[in-house]
């Protein structure tokens, strides 16, 4: 296997971040994952358009996208397979122990592993915690991860395979890596970016195709919603037959199989949509 590391294709086993660099020591760094079918990236520039957004965000030097392209391309060549997570991480590079960036400036990897298409649906549980509507990092996707895999540990233990949380005010917000929809009375809804969610890529494109509202949800619309689906980008549209301990028969419902239709045929159609 081949990875990108700062400028050029490295070996996996020889490739070496430092120890010191800010992604390990202190989770400054940002992340993308997108969806490549056979070489091909998909929705490359909205993901990249969101790599920069967050570096922005977070208060790290612009990234050069046109290196991440070329990266992208050459990891992707240098890997061939069917279906494949390719991850973009982008780091504040080494950096003294504590909160002060160092002066070296940013790392970047490009890696992807193997993917397998995920089943038409899949359990869910709620989990105690809060997404911070208001915190520093809101919005961005950021390498400070550890509370998604808790959670998403959590949601493993209970037979399911993503964990969604409220945000402060107790308001429907999101999964761990996933963006969640409801149907109600046969209108599909997705809380608004304003709720603490992150702005994912095949929500965005979801909402776009399927003329869901954006709708401000308490948390217990999951125990009455007609149907309840999640978003990602290795999900695409996946439906939910499991909230908790409620059964949802029948899933993906009618809605949800035309949202997952809709998304398979706009998808096929368009690859940097």
């Amino acid at each position: 296997m081949k990875i990108w590391l700062d400028g050029g294709l490295q070996d996996t086993e020889t490739a070496r971040v430092s120890v010191f660099d800010h992604g390990l020591t202190v989770g400054d760094g940002i992340f993308e994952t997108v969806k490549a079918a056979e070489g091909r990236p998909f929705a490359l520039t909205r993901h990249l358009d969101r790599l920069a957004r967050s570096a922005r965000g977070l208060g790290l030097p612009e990234p050069d996208l046109d290196e991440v392209r070329r990266a992208c391309a050459a990891v992707l060549d240098a890997n061939p397979m069917p279906l494949g997570r390719l991850r973009i991480t982008y780091t504040g590079g080494y950096g003294p122990l504590g909160s002060d960036r160092g002066e070296k400036g940013p790392t970047l990897v490009v890696a992807v592993g193997e993917s397998a298409r995920r089943p038409d649906s899949t359990a869910v549980i709620t989990v105690p915690w809060t997404r911070n509507e208001r915190g520093a990092l809101t919005g961005l996707k950021t390498t400070s991860y550890a509370e998604n895999v808790v959670a998403l540990a959590r949601a493993r233990e209970q037979g399911a395979s993503e964990a969604l949380f409220a945000n402060t005010v107790g308001r429907l917000c999101e999964g761990t890596g996933s963006n969640v929809f409801v149907v109600l009375d046969g209108e599909i809804h997705t809380p608004p970016v304003a709720s603490g969610c992150l702005a994912g890529i095949t929500r965005a494109l979801a909402v776009e195709w399927t003329g869901a509202k954006e709708t401000d949800l308490p948390l217990d619309v999951l125990d009455s919603a007609e149907e309840v689906f999640l978003t990602s980008t290795l999900r695409d549209v996946q439906g939910v037959h499991r909230v908790d301990s409620r059964e949802l028969p029948g899933a993906p419902g009618p809605v949800t199989a035309k949202a997952m239709r809709l998304f398979d045929e706009q998808a096929g159609d368009d690859l940097d949509p």
